[in-house]
């Protein structure tokens, strides 16, 4: 079971760039700034752009379903025929991710966030 499409990632080859625009698309500024990931929040929805995602072999953008228990799910979608593309990393915060690719070469992501206290 998921909590849904929550997150978005798009690969971006010019983070300033992209920055500006989603800037200008959303009318907010950023949550997270860094050099290797760029964050907004709209509307219940996190946005990211990862200037490194075309090197991890994202082809456009990748939606992130949010699941409760994230090697479970790894384990089940590529028992159902998956290609594995990124191993489960914790990216910061305890929010683990991970991404797989489908039979028709679709990308799908998975997320965990660490358990709240």
């Amino acid at each position: 079971m998921t909590a849904g499409l929550k997150t978005i990632i798009y690969p971006v080859k010019d983070i300033a760039r992209a920055k500006a625009l989603f800037t200008a698309l959303l009318g907010i500024e950023p949550y997270a700034d860094e050099t290797y990931y760029v964050g907004f929040k709209d509307a219940g929805q996190d946005v990211g752009l990862d200037p490194n995602g075309h090197s991890k072999g994202m082809t456009g953008p990748v939606p992130y379903w949010h699941v409760s228990d994230i090697k479970s799910t790894l384990a089940g979608l590529l028992a159902a025929g998956a290609e594995p593309l990124q191993e489960v990393q914790d990216v910061g915060g305890g929010r683990l991710i991970a991404s797989v690719k489908d039979a028709d070469g679709n990308l799908i992501g998975i997320l965990q966030d660490a358990p709240s206290e």
